[in-house]
């Protein structure tokens, strides 16, 4: 079994739902390796999250963006963890019902996303600075 994991720092990325399956894929140089296996991509941060979804029509990032602000509401009343801003907690809540890694089957040397999948960086900030990923591709 071959083992590959390498720490990756993403730019800034504007609020929002941004595709970043292309710079997962050339950061890890020893996919090509693995004929079968798993990606694990893992964000270390607790305002921003992952998830998998639509990777052509950019309106379905759009409308993703747009839900989670009316799910999560930036104005509760109720929210004490405050230091930061107010989009500080509903940040929070929000990787947090995201979440924060995901798992991607490897099959000879490649991503096996679907046709219309694409893995999203999840950035529910409006100014962070930039974020941090550990990508583990594991198989044979």
């Amino acid at each position: 079994m071959e083992f590959y994991q390498k720490e990756i720092r993403l730019g800034p990325f504007s609020r929002g739902f941004h595709l970043i399956t292309n710079e997962i894929t050339d950061a890890l140089l020893g996919l090509g390796h693995i004929e079968k296996g798993i990606l694990q991509v893992f964000i270390q941060h607790t305002s921003a999250s992952l998830t998998i979804n639509e990777n052509v029509d950019p309106t379905v990032r759009q409308d993703f963006e747009s839900h989670m602000n009316v799910m999560v509401s930036e104005d509760a009343p109720y929210y004490i963890h405050t230091y930061e801003g107010p989009d500080d907690m509903p940040a929070h809540i929000k990787a947090s019902l995201m979440g924060a890694s995901v798992q991607v089957p490897i099959t000879n040397g490649r991503l096996n996303l679907g046709t219309w999948q694409g893995i999203y960086l999840c950035e529910h900030r409006n100014n962070a600075s930039g974020r941090n990923l550990v990508l583990t591709a594991y198989g044979v």
